[in-house]
């Protein structure tokens, strides 16, 4: 199984670049890891915030393979504890899934068709959360989530 984030945005900023460089790294040795940014439409800053969303929606739906397994991040998904990650991380792995994508949408969050494409909508907190915060702690739970699957100490209950 290949894990995959997908984050509509800029590159990692400097502050937060070391610790997702880390992390992912740490990944790495569970499940091949890769970061995918996506860049905004062109015109971002004046559009309108529906045709914003609508147009970042065809660039994230046209970046997914058919196969893909989409776990959306947002504030009004499912919150999971750290061992229920792990849990849905395993089962996406004893289905056979090829490939699973973590997606982290655009500043004012995605279009329904992205949200329908999805299965399974994942909120980190109840708390809205800058990007590049949100992609240092994905990295860091799906890290934890693979110490968890292999019983390792990274992760204290």
């Amino acid at each position: 199984m290949k894990i995959f984030f997908y984050s509509v945005g800029k590159p990692h900023e400097a502050y937060i670049k070391q610790g997702v460089e880390d992390f992912t790294g740490r990944i790495n040795k569970y499940f091949t890891v890769a970061w995918q940014i996506i860049a905004p439409p062109k015109n971002a800053g004046v559009m309108q915030e529906a045709e914003l969303k609508k147009q970042e929606a065809a660039l994230i739906l046209q970046a997914l393979q058919p196969d893909d397994q989409l776990i959306l991040l947002d504030e009004r998904g499912k919150q999971l504890s750290s061992p229920e990650l792990a849990q849905l991380v395993q089962q996406k792995a004893n289905e056979s899934t090829r490939r699973v994508v973590f997606l982290i949408g655009g500043a004012f969050g995605v279009d329904e068709s992205v949200t329908k494409r999805a299965n399974f909508v994942w909120s980190l907190s109840k708390l809205v959360l800058p990007h590049m915060l949100v992609r240092l702690v994905l990295a860091e739970q799906v890290y934890r989530a693979c110490t968890i699957l292999r019983n390792e100490k990274y992760h204290h209950m």
